[in-house]
């Protein structure tokens, strides 16, 4: 098996007359988050450690934050496309890591949803998921509430399929 690591992180500020939406999951919330698309962190850093992993570049490589084709669009689109460059590219995924920084509101009440759709659109299990949250104590633009971060690892993987043949 050939294996890859992919990383990465992305941030948004808070605005007003926006929804927060991280993993795919609306959270009642008085500020949503900026950004050209709905803003979610989570599935941006999720699609980014997938194209790094496999040695594409970024995310606004494939899909520019100045292409009106991707205004206010709903980001699992993004994590569904670098599924389909996993498969294009005869990879697996084998397990993600996510952390999400902010100071409020409270995510462990939206947690498992969150897994759940980010498992789903990337057609794995939810055991291959795994995500927490931790605050910035008061410190930097996360500690003073003034966005969300989220950081994403992922390991992939290709299946050897002269040795599977053998076998």
């Amino acid at each position: 098996m050939k294996y890859r690591i992919g990383h990465s992180q992305d941030v948004h500020r808070f605005g007003k007359n926006r929804k927060l939406i991280l993993g795919g999951v609306e959270i009642p919330f008085e500020f949503g988050l900026i950004g050209h698309s709905d803003a979610d962190c989570v599935f941006h850093a999720v699609s980014e450690a997938i194209i790094g992993a496999l040695g594409l570049g970024d995310l606004g490589t494939h899909f520019s934050d100045t292409d009106p084709q991707y205004k206010d669009i709903d980001s699992s689109f993004f994590v569904s496309e670098t599924r389909k460059l996993l498969k294009e590219y005869g990879y697996k995924i084998s397990n993600l890591d996510i952390t999400v920084y902010l100071e409020k509101p409270l995510l462990k009440p939206f947690v498992q949803e969150m897994k759940a759709n980010i498992a789903k659109y990337l057609l794995i299990d939810f055991n291959q998921v795994n995500l927490k949250a931790t605050r910035g104590e008061g410190m930097g633009f996360i500690g003073h509430g003034e966005g969300v971060g989220a950081e994403c690892v992922v390991l992939i993987y290709k299946e050897d399929r002269i040795i599977k043949k053998l076998l």
